[in-house]
């Protein structure tokens, strides 16, 4: 089916009533006859508008929204629809959409890995043991003997004091790792941030250390409490497709092959090798912590088809009528995990919370800025690809900006909203970080609310979702979403609701539209989150990061070149 057509075809089971009073539809926007259904979206912020936006998106029909797949066309035509309802403007120039390239590769299954420790090799199996991949595009990677070191965290962090390769020549070698941040599993508080993770705690960081290092191959060990989440999640994340950004657009080196390690094939590992893996990870928490041979050599052929492919954020653009060059941005990835064909029972990942429902936050949020006047400036309306695939459609974003970052006053970033139904608190994910939670904070006590800490910052939420790539660039941004507090049932019901989603749901096929949810509490989160944006899109400041915070230099950089 074409594009067209498939647009026409999702308008007229999915689409919605007439057009916003003062806005007018542009000339690309498809027939009123395309935009009549059943249900009519109103101006205000409602848990039936709520509820219909993540029933249609978390649908079988969608397939789990993977990129690259006819679930792909579907929400995009979805979302453009959207778009055309609410007479926004494309962001793209005439296109709602903008193209992001991607390289799609799937390991084969007879691919092998294997480990020798003193004389005797064991093979593991995909997802049993490990899972692996490679971001090297090409469809066969070999390894053969590679020695094997335990490199602690993996960590180079020179404002740390810490360098885990300090001394140590891994070319060629294979990189045995920790989850998490030094600090965590001992609990110091003068390590790092403690048990609170930073950017160097997360595996993508690992991996790029370990490519940086000149390592042939880097294994992460798996443990549940330093990941934040159970081996089903590494699994079914590195189960199936696997996407990235070509070489051509993140010219950051590579580790030929990167996986996993299960905990029981790791301390195998080490108990084979003669070591005592507690001991050695309660070591590697210390400073002047060495790299320890395993006394053991990794043997891989990967064999992986690839292919390059494309695949689309959508955005759209709320001119604003004194500064159209300057812009707040509201961010939602649109993509989950697609079908797993072969599982037994339900193999679609639909991603309702994660993250149908912060694709419907923002839809709402634009809806209610359609209604009334245009702002000072701009608002950005943008749905991005390949978050699960780590954060790709947003890095992509901010290196292909349509207004420049450096003109970009803010991010605010909608992903897995919290169903605990109405708090007194609202979460900022990463709350300390920049001036935003200064704007907020008063928002939040208009509704007799009060701003709070993630109740888990050791999981390093704050570097999982897409506002993230934004933070490394400078542009302040912030993460929200409902509190734990509920109203009337207390703390401890919003963190069982929150563990039973990790515990049951979360990357899961069970990760399914639910009518029995209580979005009473998401619809308060909406509403602060575009009064936030309203405010700062009519104001004439530029909020920054704190003093001391890591991601304030680039933002006085950029604000710098941008008043030159």
């Amino acid at each position: 089916m074409s594009r067209i057509a498939l647009l026409s075809a999702t308008c007229l089971f999915l689409g919605a009533c007439q057009s916003p009073i003062g806005v007018d539809q542009p000339a690309s926007a498809a027939p009123p006859s395309l935009l009549q259904t059943e249900h009519g979206f109103g101006p205000e912020v409602s848990t039936e508008d709520l509820s219909m936006h993540i029933k249609v998106l978390a649908s079988d029909e969608f397939g789990g929204r993977a990129p690259g797949t006819p679930g792909e066309d579907k929400t995009v035509a979805y979302l453009t629809q959207q778009f055309q309802r609410l007479g926004l403007k494309p962001g793209n120039g005439d296109s709602y959409v903008q193209t992001v390239p991607m390289i799609e590769s799937l390991v084969s299954a007879d691919s092998t890995m294997s480990i020798t420790t003193k004389g005797q090799s064991r093979s593991l199996l995909m997802g049993k043991d490990m899972v692996m991949g490679t971001r090297s595009e090409k469809p066969e990677v070999k390894i053969d003997a590679s020695d094997m070191v335990f490199v602690g965290y993996g960590v180079n962090a020179s404002e740390q004091n810490w360098n885990d390769y300090a001394g140590l020549n891994v070319k060629g070698k294979t990189v045995v790792m920790l989850i998490n941040d030094p600090g965590f599993h001992v609990g110091d508080v003068k390590l790092f941030e403690g048990r609170r993770m930073t950017y160097y705690g997360r595996w993508t960081y690992k991996f790029e250390e370990a490519a940086r290092q000149g390592a042939s191959a880097a294994l992460i060990i798996h443990d549940t409490e330093g990941a934040a989440y159970g081996w089903d999640v590494v699994k079914n994340s590195w189960s199936g497709a696997q996407f990235d950004l070509p070489i051509s657009e993140d010219p950051e080196p590579r580790v030929p092959v990167q996986g996993w390690l299960t905990a029981d094939a790791a301390n195998q590992l080490f108990q084979s090798a003669g070591l005592d893996f507690m001991k050695l990870r309660a070591a590697a928490s210390q400073r002047g912590f060495k790299p320890v041979s395993l006394h053991s050599q990794l043997s891989v052929d990967l064999k992986s088809s690839t292919k390059h492919g494309e695949s689309r954020n959508v955005l759209a653009i709320l001119p604003g009528k004194t500064h159209p060059d300057e812009a707040i941005v509201y961010t939602a990835h649109w993509d989950h995990l697609g079908t797993h064909p072969g599982e037994p029972g339900d193999n679609i990942y639909n991603g309702a919370i994660d993250n149908a429902s912060g694709v419907a936050g923002v839809l709402e949020i634009a809806e209610q800025f359609t209604v009334n006047k245009p702002a000072d400036r701009s608002v950005v309306f943008l749905f991005v690809t390949l978050e699960e695939s780590g954060l790709l459609g947003s890095k992509y974003y901010a290196a292909h900006p349509i207004i420049p970052l450096a003109k970009t006053v803010a991010v605010i970033n909608l992903d897995a909203m919290t169903m605990v139904g109405p708090a007194k608190d609202l979460t900022v994910i990463g709350l300390g970080n920049s001036e935003l939670d200064d704007w907020l904070a008063p928002i939040a006590a208009s509704q007799k609310r009060v701003l709070r800490q993630e109740s888990s910052p050791e999981k390093g939420t704050f570097f999982r979702s897409d506002h993230f790539s934004f933070a490394k660039a400078g542009v302040p941004a912030v993460y929200a979403k409902g509190g734990i507090d509920n109203l009337e049932k207390g703390p401890e019901y919003g963190q069982s609701v929150l563990d039973e989603y990790t515990g049951e749901h979360y990357h899961k096929a069970a990760d399914n539209f639910d009518p029995n949810w209580d979005l009473r509490g998401v619809v308060q989160d909406l509403n602060a989150l575009q009064q936030l944006g309203k405010t700062l899109a009519n104001s004439d400041k530029w909020p920054n990061y704190y003093e001391g915070n890591a991601f304030r230099k680039a933002r006085d950089a950029s604000r710098a070149s941008a008043t030159k």
